[in-house]
């Protein structure tokens, strides 16, 4: 699983920022690894210099193989809040299609046998 970090003009990007945000997607996401080709992690500050309530943005894409990538944004008072709540949103939804792709593999598998 690639995890790509991006920020905008008005959020420094750091070694330290890439690196906090790898760890806390790997340790969130990943159970899922088998299923996920990369994820994107795009920052932003929403108000610029000017300082407000929840203004930094996080925008989470995961990549997964034949599927539609997972898309969560989030808006929080610090980038490390906003990417807990993205992970969070993209998260369940991830745990839903893998669910619905186990079960629709299932379902073939039994079908499979019974045509025997």
């Amino acid at each position: 699983m690639t995890i790509q970090v991006s920020t905008d003009h008005n959020i420094e990007g750091s070694e330290r920022l890439n690196a906090h945000v790898k760890d806390v997607v790997t340790a969130s996401l990943g159970r899922h690894t088998e299923h996920i080709t990369r994820v994107d992690v795009h920052f932003s500050d929403e108000n610029g210099n000017k300082s407000g309530v929840d203004d930094k943005k996080c925008v989470l894409e995961a990549h997964m193989e034949r599927q539609q990538p997972v898309v969560a944004t989030s808006h929080a008072g610090t980038t490390e809040q906003a990417l807990e709540m993205a992970i969070e949103k993209v998260k369940h939804s991830l745990e839903t299609i893998i669910g619905k792709m186990r079960q629709h593999d299932r379902t073939a598998k039994d079908q499979l046998i019974d045509m025997q």
